[in-house]
């Protein structure tokens, strides 16, 4: 049994995190995995929970955890059963471990296996270590070839991606033929995208890579990563989201805030403007990757009769949302969790495929070495840079 390097959490803000490089067992393959040299892995909001606070919403981590779950690789070890892969493909790694015989699973919707263990969470005892390590063993069927198109960072963005494609797929999008049936109406087919974080950012160059809305619209509170946005050259229009004022005496708390999140609505509608002789009607599909609950509620109030809000961000558990006004004009509000099996091969062909080549440069905006991993850590928590700069996404390049 040889060892690997690996970064490892020992608890919240525990400084031993990124400076001592732990050495863990690594067995051989079994005969249905690969070993697999991590090229580039990114950081996500649920690795920055367990490292700030220790624990992500209720999973607490009860002994060292290794974080880490958006990555990619280079095949460096067979097991003895694999013929789907070769020493030095390079692939992304799906760290989702479902029970594969529930009904869930042979529906294809095994990302709410209640079986399901993931690498880097907590949910599970013992934990599964993340990826953020030098080298590491897994299943090969859920190690997806990229093609030599896809870069090591763009490999690190499949697991993301799989997340907004999978709730785009979720949100059952307009057909060609509707959008051109309102375009003769006179109508703009529009989308709405809260959050320009990581997450949003690649869910709005998702939309604008189909044919599904012929206007998307990103709302933020940040003018910077509005910016970002702008400068993706998709044609993305943006708006800030104004901040409600502060609440009047004697009134009601929920009433004040839903008006306030009816303006909100009528501020983003009216921004999203015209283009040419076609108008904004409201938006057909509202994607929320903010999990904020003002940003929930106005999204109800923007969406169309007959819309669709997707509720991406997973923010406050529970919240106080006006389902009356999503009923009387038949809004499905929708959830989503993850990614089934669709959304792999679907990000990886749409990274293949050059569409999205100019949101990888914008949403990558900090990229550190494997010996950097506190300052990686410290850097995506605080949003901006030493220059001031949004922080995006944090790529962890390999220690190889």
């Amino acid at each position: 049994m040889s060892t690997t390097t690996a970064l490892v959490l020992h608890g919240a803000k525990d400084l031993r995190v990124m400076k001592i490089q732990e050495q863990r067992p690594l067995p051989t393959p079994t005969a249905n995995e690969v070993q697999v040299s991590i090229n580039a892995t990114g950081l996500c909001g649920s690795d920055l929970h367990y490292y700030t606070h220790g624990r992500n919403g209720d999973f607490i981590v009860r002994e060292p955890l290794c974080l880490g779950h958006e990555s990619c690789g280079t095949v460096t070890a067979l097991g003895d059963s694999v013929t789907n892969l070769s020493i030095g493909d390079r692939v992304a790694l799906e760290v989702g471990l479902p029970c594969r015989t529930c009904a869930l699973c042979k529906q294809g919707r095994y990302n709410i296996c209640k079986s399901m263990r993931f690498r880097s969470s907590a949910k599970t005892f013992p934990h599964l270590d993340g990826t953020l390590m030098e080298r590491t063993n897994h299943e090969a069927s859920m190690c997806h070839l990229l093609p030599e198109s896809v870069s090591d960072a763009g490999g690190a963005l499949v697991e993301p991606l799989a997340v907004t494609l999978h709730a785009i797929r979720r949100s059952r999008p307009p057909s060609v033929q509707e959008v051109e049936s309102n375009r003769e109406a006179g109508v703009e087919t529009a989308a709405l995208v809260f959050g320009a974080g990581a997450i949003g950012l690649l869910l709005a160059g998702a939309l604008a890579a189909g044919e599904n809305f012929s206007s998307i619209v990103v709302a933020d509170i940040d003018e910077r990563r509005l910016r970002i946005a702008e400068s993706m050259g998709l044609g993305l229009k943006t708006v800030v989201i104004p901040r409600g004022g502060a609440k009047p005496e004697n009134v009601d708390q929920t009433a004040y805030a839903l008006e306030n999140a009816q303006s909100v609505a009528g501020v983003l509608v009216e921004a999203a403007g015209t283009e040419g002789a076609l108008k904004v009607d409201m938006f057909s599909r509202v994607y929320d990757c903010t999990g904020v609950p003002a940003c929930v509620q106005a999204g109800i109030y923007a969406s169309a009769p007959g819309g669709v809000l997707v509720q991406v961000g997973m923010g406050h558990p529970v919240q106080t949302l006006p389902v009356g006004a999503a009923a009387l004009r038949e809004v499905d509000i929708i959830g989503v969790f993850r990614y089934d099996g669709f959304a792999y091969p679907a990000a990886i062909k749409l990274l293949a495929s050059g569409k999205m080549r100019s949101v990888e440069e914008k949403v990558v905006t900090h990229r550190l070495r494997f010996e950097e991993g506190e300052r990686a850590f410290e850097l995506a928590g605080k949003g901006v840079d030493e220059e001031g700069n949004p922080v995006v996404k944090v790529v962890i390049e390999g220690k190889n």
